[in-house]
């Protein structure tokens, strides 16, 4: 696997009132493999109990046909993770299932919550006792010590200590909640199947499944599906809106439409925006594939320099691979990409790229497209540089690793080998995701947080703790 990438924490999905519950989340979560692929999980309900199943790898490995038949009832929410807290075992997996006195509950969560450190510590010293390391379970317990005594009181109280990123989903036997965190760092959208409610990180979920996006959740905003009914509630004070800007620019699936956004229209004006403030005379421009393809693709078409596939990418990696004993140059990039020799020989190469964050993969990539024959090779990055890690939801490095913290621009392209190198402006960016509509975090540019990080949890980043050890 490709180590030098940002990853996205999670994906969720949910649905109430189907009589194929566990099958709908199975292909929504299948839509939405990109935001994780370390393990999978469904809970459903058939309004008296709940079923649940969950595996380490794709969605694709994790559910047959004969699971999803165990999987009963008209209510069922999933699950798709890639671990920013917490370690990388089954045990993490989610959705995260409990009984309590409140009854049998599960949530699923996409997001990081930067006080659950804290809230872990509280919970232990009054009893609580944990299953796993993630910060995910931190909810349930919540929901298990509210001095509330109804369900959905409890969850909303549950919320209400929560600090940094979430889009959660939680069922109980005969209710749906689905909830945002006040700055709405992670998307959550809602739909309709027929007589069904659905909700899910991105739109491109209810495509797969013939379901009609209605809106996006709002900020701060409990939706709540009980009693064939979708009600809304606004329990928090207002807080500014900030949608984290990687959602545009790499994590969400272009085909996606983000709190009013469509993604694939942002990512072609990334590029058309980054060709003006960065020109340069070439022979043709390629992306590095997938997530660059349609930067790539306006950087084209306000340059003038014609577009071309120059990368190919495998999509067929497995979680694990075995390496020749014997080293071959610059293995881990020539399982996910190779080059077309004869689209690059003798040419000057525009490569448009979504982020650098150590640098290992850049230097790997044009290095391949330099031995495939490319004469100059121009990298140009479809977002701004990234000087610190986030702490809502992106696996990032600590700043220590990240190249961008701590070098300059040229000194960047000559330890790449690159010919020349270039980053989109953030005004450029700001430009592209129409600040003026929706606001953004851009806290892995600026190291300016929304939400003050603990001391704790920013020393654990410092020293290179945060994402390489359990947090807890």
């Amino acid at each position: 696997m490709n180590t030098d990438r940002l990853r996205e924490e999670c994906g969720v999905f949910a649905i109430y009132n189907h009589p194929e519950s566990a099958i709908i989340t199975y292909l929504g979560l299948y839509a939405l493999q990109h935001r994780g692929q370390e393990s999978a999980g469904i809970v459903s309900s058939d309004r008296q109990q709940l079923y649940q199943h969950k595996a380490m790898g794709e969605v694709r490995e994790v559910f047959t046909e004969e699971v999803l038949a165990e999987l009963k009832g008209s209510i069922a929410i999933g699950h798709v993770r890639y671990s920013t807290t917490g370690t990388s075992t089954l045990n993490n997996a989610q959705p995260i299932k409990a009984d309590s006195l409140h009854g049998s509950m599960a949530v699923a969560h996409n997001g990081n919550l930067i006080n659950a450190l804290e809230l872990r510590e509280e919970l232990e010293q009054d009893g609580a006792i944990f299953q796993t390391t993630s910060d995910s379970e931190v909810v349930l317990h919540l929901i298990s010590h509210s001095p509330e005594k109804d369900k959905l009181s409890a969850f909303i109280y549950a919320l209400s200590r929560l600090k940094g990123a979430y889009s959660l989903v939680g069922c109980t036997e005969d209710m749906l909640i689905a909830s945002r965190d006040p700055r709405g760092f992670r998307p959550l959208c809602v739909g309709r199947l027929n007589g069904a409610v659905v909700f899910a990180s991105e739109s491109c979920a209810f495509d797969i499944v013939g379901a009609e996006f209605i809106r996006d959740i709002e900020p701060g905003e409990v939706a709540v599906v009980r009693h064939n009914q979708l009600e809304s509630l606004k329990p928090f004070p207002s807080q500014p809106y900030s949608l984290c800007a990687f959602e545009n620019i790499y994590f969400s699936r272009p085909d996606s439409i983000v709190d009013g956004l469509s993604i694939y229209e942002v990512r072609k004006q990334l590029g058309s925006i980054l060709a003006g403030e960065a020109p340069i005379n070439a022979d043709l421009v390629i992306p590095v594939p997938d997530s660059s393809n349609v930067a790539a693709l306006g950087y084209a078409q306000e340059s003038g320099i014609p577009f071309e596939f120059g990368l190919i990418r495998s999509h067929y990696i497995g979680r694990t691979f075995i390496e020749p004993m014997q080293r071959i140059r610059d293995f881990g990039a020539k399982l996910k990409y190779n080059a077309v020799r004869e689209t690059l020989t003798g040419k000057r190469v525009v490569v448009v790229d979504d982020s650098i964050v150590r640098g290992t993969t850049s230097g790997k990539i044009i290095n391949m497209l330099r031995r495939a024959g490319a004469k100059e090779v121009h990298l140009r990055i479809s977002s701004p540089t990234i000087t610190h890690p986030c702490f809502y939801g992106i696996d990032t490095p600590t700043r220590d690793e990240l190249i961008g913290s701590s070098s300059t621009v040229p000194e960047i392209a000559q330890y790449i080998g690159a010919d020349s190198l270039a980053y989109i402006s953030m005004d450029g960016l700001k430009q592209a995701v129409g600040e003026n509509i929706t606001a953004h975090c851009y806290a892995c540019f600026s190291g300016d947080y929304p939400i003050e990080i603990p001391p704790d949890v920013g020393k654990k980043a410092l020293e290179g703790k945060f994402r390489k050890t359990k947090m807890f």
